[in-house]
């Protein structure tokens, strides 16, 4: 047995304990949909994680029978995947999801239901080998203009976001798929999206406290297995060092005010809040110094070269002393046992409520119809408004009612418009037929607004499907609020449309 210099070897292991810890912390993605075999050798290597996007993913089958592999090299293996349900899904990226999202279970506010949903999506996920899920976002929407969150929240009420996240937690973790609830210390009342630049948030501790924190804590009352860092800097917490890289965070709050114990995930390295401030290398042992016990990346940055270069920078962290090596140690034995409690059947099975996330879609819609309304008769013309999709949900996902309304009304066209000329376009596309404007968050597009304003002069029997936050006082001859853009969200506003 050899030995390294400055560390213990591990029996069998041909590496040191320092450079087996140093891969334990990291959560690394890797492209295509079979385990490549750089990845199956560092898991033998020590490494105890992967991270799962919508690349990597081409059906249940095949993501059942790639995790089978993981497994086959590591049994206790942490396969996490950014399933949020709703806008944000992996699962379903191509097609849609079947559940809708936080923000579409906010607005029934009905607890068990969030708690149902969330069971039947872990059970699906833990069906296909998966058993850490990115989710919930516990993010309190404070600022509608958020460009990043939005939908991705329960709310802006903390109560509700609170209780919700608690009802997430708790289903989730029953079907035996541990949940991260993010994005610690509240990433909702910012105007600046992180996977871009880096956030700011300048309000006094007692209101983070009584509005940002209050999710956490009920997440942490409810057992949550991990909880994911935010890439946003808050002064009344730490003048100097965003969320993920600092102690006065993760350490001083998250571990001693809240009692927090359970695993701390960095939201993705690779994200230019960090990465163009810090660069992952120093990012990521500044996290782990700070208190992160893993770190994400993958999104962006998915090669061998990625993981060598961040476990390199952590060992050489130890070996000069900047990191502490007892702290390295504690955060790969956070990560082992997360990985030994996931791999332990869950004793509570719960109901299988297979078609749950179309029923809560359905008790999702706000519907206001005017009094000049008449319903559909003919195949409409859907007008689809669309703004950029924010990195988080992606350009992959359909979204959208075209598609489930041309199931109930055959004949059914649709086109998608965006700029200042959209309105017309649309009018001129649309002829004769009656039109369906979609629109996502209107309120934080002024084109899209102005648009809508000059099709309902032009046509007042437009029906208006807002798929975002609704912001605006609901006009249009019917107007219809889905709180999300997943697919159930437009097969329920479709069906209203045609009934």
């Amino acid at each position: 047995m050899t030995t390294i210099a400055g560390g213990t070897t591990v029996p069998g292991s041909g590496q040191d304990a320092v450079t087996r810890d140093a891969l334990t912390v990291l959560q690394p993605g890797f492209p295509g949909t079979t385990a490549p075999d750089w990845l199956l050798r560092r898991l033998g290597e020590g490494l105890a994680s992967v991270g799962l996007f919508g690349r990597n993913v081409a059906s249940p089958e095949q993501l059942a029978a790639l995790t089978d592999r993981l497994r086959a090299e590591r049994e206790d293996v942490l396969v996490a995947i950014d399933e949020e349900g709703g806008d944000v899904t992996r699962l379903e990226v191509r097609t849609g999801s079947s559940f809708p999202g936080n923000h579409a279970l906010g607005a029934v506010d009905d607890v068990e239901l969030t708690r149902e949903v969330a069971h039947e999506l872990g059970r699906r996920l833990a069906a296909c080998g998966v058993n850490l899920n990115w989710a919930p976002s516990a993010d309190v929407n404070a600022n509608p203009s958020n460009p990043v969150i939005g939908v991705r929240s329960f709310g802006a009420d903390p109560g509700l976001v609170a209780r919700h996240t608690a009802a997430y937690v708790s289903g989730l973790q029953a079907a035996g798929v541990a949940a991260c609830t993010k994005h610690f210390p509240g990433h909702g009342d910012t105007a600046v999206d992180s996977h871009q630049a880096l956030p700011r948030i300048d309000v006094d501790r007692s209101l983070l406290q009584a509005r940002d924190l209050a999710p956490f804590r009920a997440a942490i009352g409810a057992g949550t297995k991990a909880i994911m860092s935010a890439h946003i800097l808050v002064p009344a917490l730490d003048g100097e060092r965003p969320a993920t890289l600092s102690r006065r965070v993760l350490t001083d709050l998250l571990r001693k005010d809240l009692g927090y114990e359970g695993l701390i995930v960095t939201d993705g390295m690779e994200m230019k809040a960090i990465a163009a401030t810090y660069g992952i290398e120093c990012g990521s042992v500044l996290a782990i110094a700070a208190g992160a016990d893993a770190i994400c990346v993958g999104g962006g940055l998915a090669d061998d070269e990625t993981v060598r270069r961040l476990r390199d920078a952590l060992v050489s962290a130890v070996r000069s002393g900047e990191l502490p090596e007892e702290r390295l140690a504690d955060a790969a034995a956070r990560v082992r046992d997360l990985g030994a409690w996931a791999g332990t059947p869950t004793t509570e099975s719960g109901s299988t409520r297979t078609d749950i996330g179309l029923m809560a879609a359905r008790r999702a819609l706000t519907v206001t119809r005017s009094t000049t309304y008449g319903p559909v008769s003919e195949p409409p013309f859907v007008a689809a408004f669309t703004p950029v999709a924010n990195i988080a949900v992606g350009d992959e996902t359909p979204w959208g009612v075209a598609a489930e309304l041309a199931r109930l009304l055959p004949g059914t066209e649709t086109a998608s418009f965006a700029g200042e000329g959209a309105a017309q376009a649309a009018l001129a596309s649309a002829g004769a037929r009656r039109i369906v404007a979609v629109v996502r968050d209107a309120h934080r597009h002024p084109w899209m607004d102005a648009a809508l304003d000059t099709l309902l002069a032009a046509r007042p029997d437009t029906i208006v499907v807002e798929m975002g936050v609704p912001q605006s006082p609901p006009r249009g001859a019917l107007h219809i609020a889905t709180h999300g853009a997943a697919r159930v969200c437009g097969r329920a506003a479709a069906e209203v449309i045609a009934e």
